[in-house]
């Protein structure tokens, strides 16, 4: 660890802290369909869409009307990338004549991308055309990026709102939000892109002669267009199999450090969305506070873990730390760093290789799925897997004052307390119980790479990171078989969805309440003793949920180590 590689990361702290309230504002009037500068460009193109689609933008929606709105929004997205990538074979854009994808495969990555996911059981530039990647995964880049943030602000409408029964419109919200939010960003962010040096081409593959004389295919594509949405929506799907260890989709250190701001910056900014519609701005930064503590302690013990390396390295006298799996040009903080914000974000791009950190290194990025999509979380669904957070840890502060507990001037009871455990709740399921089914069964453990703990951890971030909506490997694992292609996408569409339906429901319920001043004996949920109850709470439901399996995979492998074994 090295003062240079702490500057490093206080710098990136800095910027998205202070990203957080100016894209805070103006998301924040986009959503409450105020005029913002881009109006007089953008309003005639989304009223157009609203013709088009039948949609009347004044008319507001129930809860229960919103979230089958969404699903069924979801389900024509399937069919699409479906079909496409079944059909890729006879469609244009093809310039390597790549052939149609098995059916569990499409199977695997339709349900992927249309939940945020984004998890790859293939290599982009060996099995996608371009059309499959421009017209299938790109546009769903941007839906599912804007679905999560609609349900994000939805859910904060039902804390803000009082004595209503309706908590917006899904087509309205996800319209305004690529319009107004994500695809300007992206415009902006991909010319960056390019002139870092990614392509940004139709062109086909080109072919090279090494300095030994044989031939080597580059693959080029439209990257840049991809890879800032990728990031900007947490989607982490990579256009190369190497995702952003390939130099085409991370050509230097200040694309690098800009993807990881990108990644952090609307999640982030989301928290100052929530205090100013609650009319409490203090409220915001709360929860911010929340996050950055839990990602704060990530960092330093990924990078403490991966500077020091492992016992065997140090008695061979390599005392630089583990470079195994890593770029050189990013080095131990910036892979380090990546790999932390990339599972607190549920992105799942990747610039280093997660098999190849330590057993406490590759520990964190593990916890931060496991806790659920709340440090920062994919866009939108870290603020509303942080709320369902907040709503037990009111529940617990309720508990000790013996009075009904409140928050932001709703009173939360049962019905929304029930609704918070079910949706925290059924993730572990997928979690453990598939990991559980994978190591006993046959099929599933001749996938695994490595023997012993560190195999099992293979099988659980799989499924961790599947369920968690992330799309990180940890590699090592081979996926791409009938049973994981299977299991992995029943995990991502209960990660998903069973989550977003809950928190719904609490949108339902809260919007139909009163608002209640505060008065001497209400919790305060501004201060340092909120923050400490939120993050005791999220600690121990962690620590209760994943010991077992943390103490059977990395932990046992990190004593393991002391001893010189390795796995």
């Amino acid at each position: 660890m090295t003062v240079i590689g702490w500057i490093q990361i206080i710098l990136f702290c800095a910027i998205v802290a202070a990203l957080v309230k100016p894209l805070g504002g103006y998301m924040t009037r986009v959503f409450s369909g105020e005029r913002t500068f881009l109006s007089p460009v953008l309003r005639p193109v989304e009223r157009g869409i609203y013709w088009v689609g039948g949609v009347d933008e004044r008319r507001e929606q129930h809860w229960l009307t919103y979230a089958v709105a969404m699903l069924l929004f979801h389900v024509g997205a399937f069919f699409l990338i479906y079909g496409l990538m079944r059909l890729q074979a006879v469609l244009p854009f093809n310039p390597a004549g790549q052939s149609a994808v098995a059916e569990d495969l499409s199977f695997n990555t339709a349900i992927s991308f249309l939940t945020n996911t984004n998890w790859q059981n293939y290599g982009g530039e060996s099995t996608l055309s371009y059309l499959v990647q421009m017209l299938g995964l790109t546009p769903q880049n941007f839906l599912s990026s804007a679905t999560g943030i609609a349900l994000a602000v939805a859910l904060i409408r039902g804390f803000s709102r009082s004595s209503m029964r309706t908590v917006g419109s899904f087509w309205v919200d996800v319209t305004r939000c690529t319009l107004y939010v994500l695809l300007p960003i992206c415009i902006v962010y991909a010319l960056f892109l390019v002139s870092q040096g990614m392509p940004q081409t139709l062109g086909a593959y080109v072919d090279a002669t090494t300095l030994e004389g044989g031939k080597q295919t580059i693959a080029l594509g439209p990257v840049a267009s991809q890879v800032a949405i990728k990031m900007l929506g947490t989607n982490g799907g990579g256009f190369f199999n190497a995702n952003a260890a390939h130099p085409f989709e991370n050509p230097t250190a200040l694309s690098n450090l800009v993807q990881m701001v990108s990644i952090f910056a609307i999640g982030a900014a989301l928290t100052n969305v929530f205090g100013r519609m609650v009319g409490n701005e203090r409220q915001g930064w709360a929860i911010f506070a929340v996050m950055g503590i839990l990602f704060i302690a990530g960092v330093a013990v990924t990078y403490w873990a991966e500077a020091n390396g492992t016992s065997t390295l140090q008695a061979l006298g390599l005392t630089g730390g583990n470079m195994e799996g890593k770029e050189v040009r990013f080095g131990i903080v910036a892979s380090s760093l990546f790999a932390v914000i990339t599972t607190a974000a549920s992105c799942g791009a990747v610039n280093a290789m997660h098999d190849s950190f330590t057993a406490l290194g590759g520990m964190i990025p593990l916890i931060n799925m496991q806790l659920g999509e709340l440090i920062i979380g994919g866009v939108g669904a870290g603020l509303y897997g942080m709320l369902l957070f907040v709503v037990l840890a009111i529940f617990v502060a309720g508990l000790m004052v013996g009075r009904t507990p409140e928050y932001v001037g709703k009173k939360i009871e049962a019905r929304e307390v029930k609704m918070a455990m079910l949706a925290i709740l059924v993730l572990p399921l997928m979690y453990l119980g598939w990991s559980a089914v994978a190591v006993v069964l046959p099929s599933a453990v001749a996938s695994i790479a490595n023997p012993g703990p560190h195999g099992f951890t293979e099988v659980l971030y799989a499924y961790t990171s599947a369920t968690a909506n992330n799309g990180s490997a940890f590699a090592g694992l081979t996926g791409n078989t009938f049973f994981y292609n299977l299991t992995l996408a029943m995990a991502m569409f209960v990660g998903r969805f069973f989550m977003i339906v809950p928190a719904m429901a609490i949108a339902g319920s809260l919007v139909e309440k009163k608002s209640i001043p505060a008065s001497v004996g209400t919790f305060p949920t501004t201060g340092g003793l909120f923050v400490g109850l939120v993050i005791g709470v999220i600690l121990i439901i962690g620590g209760l949920t994943f010991f077992p399996a943390l103490a059977l995979g990395p932990i046992v492998e990190h004593l393991a180590m002391n001893a010189h074994t390795l796995f």
